[in-house]
């Protein structure tokens, strides 16, 4: 009997976390292999025919895929810029600011709605509401309304700003707590010696959170290669598919095409080109802050 409470006290935890495991695997792992076999298929509904590396050669001559990677490249990596500037400069305020330590919360509310809510309030304010047109038209910047579908820096900088307006909390909440994380002594120390703090942010803060800025960073990179949500609502793809991104060009290849093998070989090659620039990245970061 003792033997048997032995062994069963040392298996409740694995008995405890295996359903969350196996759920896990299952809706991570299982999809991942039937997309990496799926893409060696050329895929109509029930007809499934072998072609191997056929649907990975060809997207590496198709200029609809190079484009929509482009794209994802040029949107995902201003809006990224952006955040991490805006996130970094409300951080530094929030940090030392007591005034504006205490409406932190009101920082993370965007973070807290729905991304197609999200989408669609930014669909209203820029196209469907004129909200954003009358609102230049009230300061003289613009003589009338604004087609922002008709150009494509202007469609792009809708994407942008939702995304941003979305997501900057994410980045902004990570760097409070890096720079609340950070030791106080060596502050202190800078201070005693007559350093400002805004040369402390700079020379010693920023320095020591690298590490932090840059895992955060990666996991916000990661996220924005799978724009969709904004896409779909938003632009469509417009104009003239300038807009889009790797999620909707893989959404229209499967789904509106119905080329499924094709739409799951362009995801396994963004999830592998996606993995290897993280992993590059955040391996420099941590070597280069050891050295």
């Amino acid at each position: 009997m003792r033997r048997r409470s032995a062994r069963l006290k040392r298996a409740l935890p694995y008995l405890l976390v295996g359903p969350a495991v196996v759920y896990l695997l299952a809706i991570t792992l299982y999809p991942g292999i039937f997309a990496v076999y799926q893409s060696l298929y050329v895929v109509r509904f029930v007809n499934w025919t072998f072609t191997g590396l056929g649907n990975y050669e060809q997207l590496l001559t198709d200029r609809e895929f190079w484009a929509a990677l482009g794209n994802t490249a040029v949107i995902g990596g201003i809006s990224l810029v952006l955040q991490a500037v805006i996130a970094m400069s409300l951080a530094y305020f929030a940090y030392r600011d007591p005034m504006i330590r205490g409406w932190r919360i009101v920082f993370l509310m965007p973070m807290l709605f729905m991304p197609s809510a999200v989408a669609y309030i930014w669909k209203l304010a820029f196209n469907d509401g004129r909200v954003i047109s009358d609102l230049l038209m009230a300061l003289g910047l613009v003589d009338g309304n604004v087609d922002w579908l008709s150009s494509i820096w202007l469609a792009r900088l809708t994407l942008i700003v939702a995304d941003v307006w979305q997501w900057t909390p994410f980045l902004f909440i990570i760097f409070v707590a890096a720079l609340q994380g950070q030791d106080q002594e060596i502050e202190e120390a800078a201070r005693l010696d007559g350093a400002s703090w805004p040369a402390i942010f700079w020379n010693i803060s920023l320095p020591m959170m690298r590490p932090i800025i840059v895992v955060a960073i990666t996991l916000r990179g990661i996220d924005i290669t799978t724009m969709f949500t904004n896409v779909y609502i938003m632009t469509q793809g417009s104009p003239g598919g300038a807009t889009e991104t790797m999620s909707f060009f893989i959404y229209r290849q499967g789904f509106r095409m119905f080329n499924f093998g094709y739409a799951s070989a362009a995801s396994v090659l963004m999830l592998a080109l996606t993995l290897v620039i993280a992993q590059t990245v955040v391996k420099r970061a941590f070597r280069s802050g050891r050295s």
